[in-house]
C-alpha cells in the first residue's frame, strides 16, 4: 500500500513488508550482508534474506532470496523455523519469518571466502560470539533473533525438591545430587515445585557457576515478595539467569486476565492487549521469558505475550517448551502429542519451539526437522 501521508490512521498508512530471514551458519560462523548508506536502515550489518512474492511460501523465497544475494543453494539444507517478528521503524512495518539455516562443510568451504553476493551486498562470516555481544550493528528487528540464538541446542531440568523426600534431609540432598550431576556449563531450568524453597536456586548457582540458569517466574516473585535475598538480583548470580519461566497454568491465567480469555485470538487491536498489562506483573521482568505450551490455545497466548513484550521494548520471549512430545514415565496417563501433531504446533508459534517430554539429547535431530530448535528434560538430561 502507497504510504499516504496525510491519512491520520497509521496502521493503514505504512507499507507491510513480509521477509523472509535466513540465519545462515556454518557450526559458529554466522553470514551477514552490509546494507547500503543509501537502503532503508543502511549502513548496517543483516541476514540474508528479502521480501515475500506473491503466491511464495516463506520457505520458497528464502531459497530464492539467498540463491539470489549469496549464491548459495540451500534448498537442501536443514531449515529450522526460529520464529516471526512484527516490527515498526515508523516509516514502514515489516513481518519477519526467520529461519536458521545449517551449511554443510563443503558449502562453507566454497563460499566462506565470497566477499560480494551476487548483487554487490558486502558479505562478511563473523564469529557467533562476537554476534550476540552486538559487535556488529544490525536493524532494531534483529535483537529478537540474536536473543533466539543465545538457546542452546539441550536443556536440563532439575528434578523438584519432593524426588528426594525419602532423603533425611531432602533440600540438601536435592543441592547435592544436581550439584554433582548437571552437566558443565549446561543451560538449567531451576524446577523446585516446592513453596518456600526459592533460596535453594541461587544455592545451586552459587556452587554450580558454570551453568546458565532459567527461573521459575513462580520463585521469583516469591523471593520479591517475601523478602528474602532475591535469587534473580544477587550480585553473584545475576550474569547466570537467562530467562524467567511461564508455566502453561501462568500463560493462560495471564491471558484470561488480560485479553479476556480464549476469545482473543480475533482480535488485532495491540492497544487492548496492552491496557492493564503492567499490572499482571509479567512485563516487571527485565529477563527474557521462556513459556510452556501444550496446545493451540496456549502456543495462541504466548503469540500475544510475545508480541506485547516486543511492543513495550522489553526483553523477548525466547523460546516456548512444547510438550509432551513422547509418553512420560513422570504422567502416564497424558496423550503424548506424537512428533506429527508436535510439528504442526510448532509452526504456529512465534517463538523458537523446545521439545520436552520423553525425549532424550539424541531427538535433537528429529526435533530439528519438526520445526523445533532445542530439546529438554530430566532423566536423560541430568546424569
Amino acid at each position: 500500500m502507497p504510504h499516504q501521508k496525510n491519512n491520520p490512521t497509521p496502521d493503514t498508512t505504512k507499507t507491510i513488508v513480509n521477509v523472509a530471514v535466513a540465519v545462515i551458519h556454518y557450526k559458529n560462523q554466522y553470514l551477514l550482508g552490509f546494507r547500503d548508506a543509501a537502503q532503508h536502515q543502511g549502513n548496517r550489518y543483516e541476514f540474508v534474506g528479502g521480501k515475500i512474492e506473491t503466491g511464495e511460501s516463506a520457505t520458497q523465497a528464502l531459497i530464492r532470496e539467498v540463491a539470489e544475494e549469496a549464491g548459495i543453494a540451500i534448498g537442501d539444507s536443514v531449515i529450522v523455523k526460529l520464529g516471526r517478528l512484527h516490527h515498526d521503524y515508523g516509516d514502514k512495518k515489516v513481518s519477519l519469518q526467520v529461519y536458521k539455516v545449517e551449511l554443510t562443510i563443503q558449502q562453507y568451504e566454497q563460499h566462506k571466502h565470497r566477499q560480494y553476493g551476487l548483487e554487490g551486498q558486502a558479505l562478511t562470516w563473523v564469529d557467533k560470539a562476537g554476534l550476540l555481544a552486538g559487535e556488529y550493528h544490525l536493524p532494531a528487528a534483529n535483537k529478537t533473533i540474536l536473543a533466539w540464538l543465545q538457546l542452546p541446542e539441550s536443556i536440563a531440568i532439575t528434578y523438584p525438591v519432593s524426588h528426594f523426600n525419602d532423603c533425611p534431609d531432602p533440600a540438601t540432598a536435592w543441592l547435592q545430587y544436581h550439584q554433582e550431576k548437571l552437566p558443565m556449563a549446561a543451560w538449567v531450568y531451576i524446577r523446585l515445585k516446592q513453596s518456600g524453597s526459592a533460596h535453594m536456586a541461587k544455592q545451586l548457582m552459587a556452587a554450580r557457576p558454570d551453568i546458565q540458569v532459567i527461573l521459575s517466574h513462580r520463585d521469583h516473585r516469591e523471593s520479591l515478595t517475601k523478602h528474602i535475598e532475591p535469587v534473580a538480583y544477587d550480585i553473584d548470580t545475576e550474569h547466570q539467569v537467562r530467562a524467567m519461566h511461564l508455566t502453561h497454568t501462568e500463560l493462560l491465567k495471564w491471558a484470561d486476565n488480560i485479553l479476556g480469555g480464549l476469545g482473543f485470538e480475533a482480535s488485532s487491536d495491540t492497544e487492548n492487549v496492552l491496557d492493564g498489562y503492567s499490572s499482571s506483573g509479567y512485563l516487571s521482568s527485565n529477563q527474557p521469558l521462556i513459556v510452556s505450551c501444550h496446545d493451540i490455545a496456549s502456543i495462541t497466548a504466548a503469540n500475544k505475550l510475545a508480541d506485547a513484550r516486543l511492543q513495550q521494548q522489553l526483553p523477548p520471549v525466547i523460546g516456548a517448551f512444547l510438550s509432551p512430545v513422547l509418553a512420560t514415565q513422570t504422567h502416564p496417563d497424558t496423550t503424548p502429542l506424537g512428533w506429527e501433531t508436535w510439528s504442526t504446533l510448532a509452526q504456529l508459534a512465534d517463538m523458537p519451539v523446545i521439545g520436552l517430554g520423553g525425549v532424550t539429547p539424541l531427538m535433537l535431530d528429529q526435533a530439528l526437522e519438526n520445526g523445533g530448535v532445542s530439546v529438554a528434560g530430566i532423566r536423560e538430561f541430568v546424569r
